[in-house]
């Protein structure tokens, strides 16, 4: 595991620091697989509900891939195989939190993204600025920044590369909600408590049907949610759950 990606747990939530701030948090290949074990270790650990990713310092969340690692890919077919720390994220099985509390420029955009909720320090910015640079970006800026802020308003971030403030961000909807700096993690933390009361594998499965209501038609859409729905029913929290309310008591789930 990189120094350089710092993993805790807090009760019921795992924490992922990005932890590079002298280079603004961006991006190595050894980060990336460093990132890979992390997730891999909160995806088999039952008792980690939901996670927070976060950058260290008050400065960048993280500025994507370090540009100057970028020419030891000796060709464009290494390149595309890079490990990716974007996939990293998106193989999370748990509720993600992305508290941006800087820069999340390139790279860094697309991991913010890449978590299921996105709140940000009211000092936060995010951009595409690949484009200033020759390409463009690599890991979901398209589709999620369509997604997420509309097609028009994800071209003008794709095609100038110039960055928008926290207060545009969540007018576009590009995140849910601004915080003091000071209280990012906090409020993090209170909204990943809040996801880690509820029934877990519900929340997984809420992870699941959000993300393939992107890909399908409407009508495939509700079928899958269906059977989802059909297979959560079936589960022992579901009974707690019903019992609970029945008994008038807060239910105790336990991932079953």
């Amino acid at each position: 595991m990189s120094d350089n990606i710092r993993v805790e747990r807090d009760g019921l939530i795992g924490i992922i620091t990005i932890n590079r701030p002298e280079k603004l948090n961006s991006m190595t290949p050894e980060m990336a697989s460093s990132l890979v074990e992390a997730v891999t270790a909160f995806n088999t650990d039952d008792t980690i509900r939901c996670v927070i990713l976060t950058g260290a310092g008050q400065k960048s969340f993280s500025a994507g891939s370090d540009i100057g690692v970028l020419d030891e890919y000796d060709t464009p077919w290494n390149f595309r195989n890079r490990p990716d720390y974007c996939d990293a994220i998106r193989g999370l099985l748990k509720p993600s939190i992305a508290a941006v509390n800087g820069y999340a420029f390139g790279g860094g955009l697309e991991t913010a993204m890449a978590c299921d909720i996105r709140i940000a320090a009211d000092t936060a910015s995010f951009a595409a600025p690949e484009i200033k640079l020759g390409w463009i970006g690599g890991g979901g800026m398209a589709v999620n920044l369509a997604h997420a802020v509309g097609p028009s308003n994800a071209a003008l971030m794709i095609m100038t590369g110039d960055p928008i403030d926290a207060q545009q961000a969540e007018r576009w909807g590009l995140i849910s909600r601004i915080v003091p700096q000071a209280s990012l993690l906090a409020e993090a933390k209170k909204i990943a408590n809040s996801i880690a009361a509820r029934a877990p594998i519900a929340a997984e499965t809420a992870k699941l049907n959000l993300r393939a209501a992107w890909d399908k038609s409407i009508a495939d859409a509700i079928t899958y949610e269906r059977d989802l729905q059909t297979i959560c029913f079936a589960t022992e929290d579901a009974n707690e759950g019903r019992a609970a309310f029945k008994q008038k008591r807060p239910p105790v789930f336990k991932r079953r």
